[in-house]
């Protein structure tokens, strides 16, 4: 019998409720979920590689068929090296999907044998991304029902850190 093996690629800075809700569905549907966290030397992280892998780990230890890797350059590559054969896509709007039709259409251009499975997001998690939970972390706010534990351990030591300077809520007079 041949294991079907799925990646959900992301940047993942930092995974939030809704990354995890992916995870968990793509755990129970694939033999085995490599979470493929990508370096992109275009953005500026607040995590880096091995933080965002780290906390990943931390999130999943509930699933033995889940494994955290890092890449760099062409995800079908990657994808093909590691045996997967289908890409997980998170999709949370009609923009998201847009974006990532391209690219699977490029990716299937590139790599044939690997599949695109496009999962929506559910629906309490459809606002939700890692640009919002960072902002709403940088400005005090609770995030406690947006990420996963560790994770909201994790964004308040950077930020109590000084590293990133917390800007503390203000009532208009």
């Amino acid at each position: 019998m041949r294991m079907l093996t799925a990646m959900y690629p992301g940047s993942f800075d930092p995974a939030t409720n809704g990354h995890l809700d992916i995870i968990r569905r793509s755990a129970v549907t694939f033999e085995r979920l490599i979470v493929a966290v990508g370096r992109n030397s275009s953005k500026s992280p607040l995590f880096s590689v091995d933080e965002r892998m780290e906390l990943i780990r931390q999130c999943c230890t509930e699933w033995d068929n889940v494994t955290v890797a890092s890449f760099d350059g062409m995800l079908v590559e990657f994808a093909r090296q590691q045996g997967a054969r289908v890409l997980i896509k998170g999709l949370r709007a009609v923009s998201d999907f847009e974006y990532e039709f391209q690219m699977a259409l490029a990716n299937h251009h590139l790599a044939p044998d690997v599949e695109t499975l496009f999962m929506m997001t559910s629906a309490e998690h459809l606002y939700l991304s890692s640009s919002i939970v960072k902002e709403i972390a940088r400005l005090g706010g609770d995030i406690s029902s947006l990420v996963p534990k560790p994770v909201e351990e994790r964004l308040r030591e950077k930020f109590q850190e000084g590293a990133i300077p917390v800007v503390p809520a203000r009532i208009a007079e």
